[in-house]
């Protein structure tokens, strides 16, 4: 079998290993495993698989789409959906047994008006602060009276309540304790009409890590099942570590004197003769191009420096006076316990975050599974 020239590495026995890790973190909420966007990268369904495996009560999606793909695998567990524009096709989702979400009185009638089989089961969703979705104000007063109207009238059963924090990933922030209070009011408001949902939750990633006070009946952890931290600088017990591996085999390997200059623009003169290798992986594939001339991918057992602008199919890296060879291994980036750099480093690079590095990752690069049950 011809070894791929790029392929994402995806660790499962580490993915199951953070989902303990912060379940322990929260032992009394429920887990939510959040697998949108293709599961940030790593692929949804195999990542939603091993969720289950690792005792995942609830998969957390998106789209409908998303929620339609999962229950196409053969998965026959709790899911949640929240995000859908109007005209979406709420009855295929209903009649699949996959919760919705209503952020709107509109959302809800357009969930009741579904010609589906089965009486939708909804989740109700509040700003609290964030300013995204979920319903505000007036608009949460007029919500909560349609949610009890419609499970009075048997149309609908409520089943849960939930909002997102916009800065739990600096818990000292004063936005957290508000947002937690605004939730609190919120229920409070839905338990006066009659409306009791078996489910209230607010934690993402990084309250289920450093906010017990808000994990609730449920906690949705995103970011943090894949082993990266919802922002550098926080700080926690819990041991997480990286599940994807991106690596590419050299396609080309030359040596080049002092003073050839790579890549479009010429952004990168060799100060000296040296060796450069050529990797077949480029934004065509989401690697960022704003990490050009910043980044580094591991070789040989140590780090190496991308040079020149990083282009759609292929980037260039100094190999210095490394031996080297075409179809020889570049982690771009992993864990980091072997000293290679972690997606961290080149969301650092690329001057933006860890989450779009993993999530951006497509077109011609394969996945491969280890660790499977």
């Amino acid at each position: 079998m011809t070894a791929p020239q790029a392929e994402a590495i995806i660790d499962l026995d580490s993915f199951r290993s953070n989902l303990e890790a912060l379940r322990s973190c929260a032992p009394y909420s429920a887990l939510m495993t959040v697998v949108k966007a293709d599961a940030y990268g790593h692929g949804m369904l195999p990542m939603a698989r091993a969720a289950r495996e690792a005792g995942s009560e609830w998969l957390g999606v998106a789209t409908i789409e998303e929620a339609l793909a999962i229950r196409g695998s053969g998965d026959a567990g709790d899911v949640l959906c929240w995000l859908a524009a109007p005209g979406a096709d709420f009855a295929a989702v209903i009649d699949a047994g996959v919760e919705v979400t209503a952020s709107s009185g509109e959302q809800l009638a357009e969930i009741l008006a579904a010609p589906s089989s089965l009486r939708p089961r909804v989740q109700l969703k509040v700003d609290t602060g964030l300013s995204r979705n979920g319903a505000l104000g007036k608009q949460w007063t007029e919500l909560v009276a349609d949610a009890a109207a419609a499970q009075s009238a048997g149309a609908a059963e409520i089943t849960g309540v939930w909002s997102h924090f916009a800065c739990a990933d600096e818990p000292g922030h004063p936005a957290n304790d508000a947002q937690e209070s605004a939730f609190a009011e919120a229920v409070a408001e839905l338990a006066a009409v009659g409306v009791e949902p078996a489910l209230r939750h607010l934690s993402n990633s990084p309250a289920t890590l450093t906010r017990p006070s808000a994990h609730l009946d449920l906690v949705r952890v995103g970011i943090a099942a894949y082993g990266i931290r919802p922002d550098p600088g926080m700080t926690y017990d819990a041991r997480l570590t990286p599940v994807m591996t991106l690596r590419g085999r050299l396609a080309a390997v030359k040596r080049v004197a002092a003073g050839a200059s790579v890549s479009y623009g010429h952004s990168w003169t060799a100060e000296r003769e040296t060796t450069l290798g050529l990797v077949p992986l480029g934004y065509g594939e989401g690697i960022l191009r704003t990490a050009s001339n910043r980044a580094e991918v591991g070789f040989g057992g140590r780090r190496v420096r991308q040079v020149g602008v990083i282009c759609m199919d292929q980037f260039v890296v100094d190999l210095g006076d490394a031996p080297a060879s075409r179809g020889d291994v570049v982690t771009v980036f992993g864990p980091g316990a072997g000293g290679e750099p972690t997606a961290e480093d080149w969301a650092v690079a690329a001057g933006t975050i860890a989450y779009e590095v993993v999530t951006r990752l497509g077109g011609r690069i394969e996945r491969t599974y280890r660790g499977g049950a």
